[in-house]
């Protein structure tokens, strides 16, 4: 009885088929295998000398890995979001397949674990906040990338902690997802063009009426500290209607479709409607899974 490693080969032998009929009905078969069959292909592409076949195989490892893609981030969605860094991850990895997510949570416990140190207590939140700040800003250098605001490197998980460098957005998921992983009860705020974090009085959780905010935080600004007045007063610059929502925690999905929506700004800029086209689907699939619930 044929094994799967059998039936892969198989079917991997057969991706010089010429009549595009039967390459359909074997490139379905070979998708059924899922992440599966990736090991098999890559090797197949590297033993490959022809570049029709190895077209062939980039496209179905591509195929397979944004399905898995799509399976984990619906689930993420419908299990609550409640774990950030997952959801940030995941929208990184669906650009880049490769991505180790046991290098990213090292990194992150090692800020957490710097930060949990200097924390106690009987620390109030504005002192939570400079220590925090301080981990952040000055002992691992985050900053925020003025010179390029729009850089893709500005939008994933693994260039942010290479570079140590992001826009209001990415900086703000970093640093709330370290703030929540030392149970501080910051949240994101979703104000239109510039990303922000309220310091609350307890932790949100979504569905349950919001917590009164003590302050807000500006992660593209060093962790500067500031009042509603000042959001006020940014938004009257803006010309913009007021909103309760520009003054309230939103939900971590929130804060990924505004990262996806800001990937798509990114990639438009620098002309490559492929990257729009992946992402357009990704915040599809999020209005659909949402309707669907």
């Amino acid at each position: 009885m044929a094994t799967n490693s059998d039936q892969l080969s198989a079917l991997i032998n057969l991706l010089d088929e010429p009549d595009d009929k039967t390459f359909s009905i074997i490139q379905e078969k070979l998708f059924a295998f899922g992440e599966l069959a990736v090991p098999m292909l890559e090797t197949a592409w590297e033993n490959s000398f022809d570049s029709r076949v190895q077209g062939r195989i980039e496209w179905i490892i591509h195929r397979i890995q944004q399905e898995g893609f799509r399976q984990q981030f619906i689930d993420w969605m419908k299990l609550g979001s409640s774990d950030l860094l997952k959801g940030f991850f995941l929208i990184s990895r669906s650009q880049f397949p490769d991505l180790n997510p046991e290098e990213i949570t090292v990194t992150i416990e090692q800020m957490k674990m710097d930060a949990w140190l200097e924390m106690n207590d009987n620390l109030t939140a504005l002192e939570n906040v400079r220590i925090l700040n301080h981990i952040f800003y000055d002992v691992h250098k985050f900053e925020g990338n003025r010179i390029n605001l729009y850089a893709s490197t500005n939008q994933y998980i693994h260039t942010v902690l290479e570079t140590r460098k992001g826009s209001p957005l990415t900086l703000g998921i970093l640093y709330l997802i370290l703030a929540q992983k030392l149970n501080l009860p910051i949240q994101g705020v979703n104000l239109p063009q510039h990303f922000i974090l309220a310091y609350t009085t307890e932790l949100y959780h979504p569905g349950e009426e919001t917590s009164d905010v003590l302050f807000y935080i500006n992660p593209f600004s060093k962790g500067a500290v500031f009042t509603r007045r000042e959001i006020d007063l940014f938004i009257r610059q803006m010309q913009m209607k007021p909103d309760p929502t520009f003054f309230t925690p939103c939900t971590n999905v929130d804060i990924i479709q505004r990262l996806v929506s800001n990937m798509i700004l990114t990639y438009t800029q620098l002309g490559n409607p492929e990257k729009v086209e992946e992402l357009n689907a990704i915040l599809d699939l999020m209005k659909e899974t949402f309707n669907d619930q």
